[in-house]
């Protein structure tokens, strides 16, 4: 699967998601950290990567809007390894189909 990191995504759960052979594209590789919301949201929409977030309330806006190319909310944890725990169960768990177009938290 084909994933789009926004900045506030810890790095670790990148390194996990490419060593289980996903592709990750993070933010700060092909925008400006400083870049809106929206235009992240259009990137990966574009682009048409799965957008992982820490940042619930503006993407879910977002999404709620239109044409969603599939978030994934990522909810901090005590640890880094149960943030990617998690989040490599949702992607076991839902597959590329349960993912795109949808809103899912991990």
């Amino acid at each position: 699967m084909r994933f789009f990191f926004d900045h506030d995504v810890p790095a670790d759960a990148a390194r996990v998601l490419r060593q289980e052979g996903h592709e990750v594209v993070e933010l700060r590789d092909v925008l400006s950290v400083e870049a809106t919301d929206a235009t992240v949201f259009a990137y990966a929409h574009e682009h048409r990567l799965l957008l992982v977030t820490c940042n619930r309330d503006d993407f879910l806006a977002l999404a709620g809007t239109g044409d969603n190319p599939g978030l994934i909310v990522l909810i901090r944890r005590r640890t880094r390894q149960a943030e990617c725990a998690h989040l490599l169960a949702l992607i076991e768990r839902a597959g590329d189909s349960g993912l795109s177009g949808n809103i899912n938290f991990a």
